[in-house]
């Protein structure tokens, strides 16, 4: 099991502006099966408060998705679109629904969770979808993907 002392050789450290915490519950309120398997609190040597989160990692399905906190706002190292996470789901609703509350979706199954943080949902199908021209073009279109429209459009 991974821990914060053995840690996987590449994970994501996404840093969050004193909410890192906030950012934890929610994650785990989103991906089933998902726990947090360490944490490292402010013992009160680091800037912010006495007790705060300093980092929190979380597995989900062999995944470790370590988070970080600050004690202000940072704003080279904000979260950007230009970093992202991938979820494979079979249907929107799984995963997309609950990522985008208090987010918004973006386009072509990406969609920014209540943090900032960029999530592209991705069904199994699309590579192989994509490849044809006209599906490539009606996902182009599309905020949520709609495997159904994407398979119509490979087809004609």
């Amino acid at each position: 099991m991974n821990s914060l002392e053995n840690p996987p050789r590449i994970s994501p450290f996404l840093w969050f502006d004193s909410n890192a915490e906030e950012a934890v519950e929610f994650y785990l309120s989103v991906f089933k099966n998902s726990r947090r398997i360490g944490e490292l609190r402010n013992p009160g040597e680091a800037p912010g408060s006495k007790g705060s989160v300093l980092t929190s990692p979380l597995n989900w399905k062999a995944c470790d998705l370590p988070r970080s906190t600050a004690a202000r706002p940072t704003p080279l190292l904000r979260l950007s679109p230009l970093s992202s996470a991938a979820t494979r789901s079979r249907r929107w609703t799984t995963i997309g629904q609950r990522l985008t509350s208090g987010g918004a979706e973006v386009a072509c199954g990406w969609l920014r969770d209540k943090f900032g943080l960029a999530w592209q949902v991705v069904p199994a199908r699309l590579p192989e979808l994509v490849s044809n021209p006209k599906a490539m073009r009606a996902m182009m279109g599309m905020k949520k993907l709609d495997i159904a429209e994407l398979e119509r459009a490979a087809q004609s």
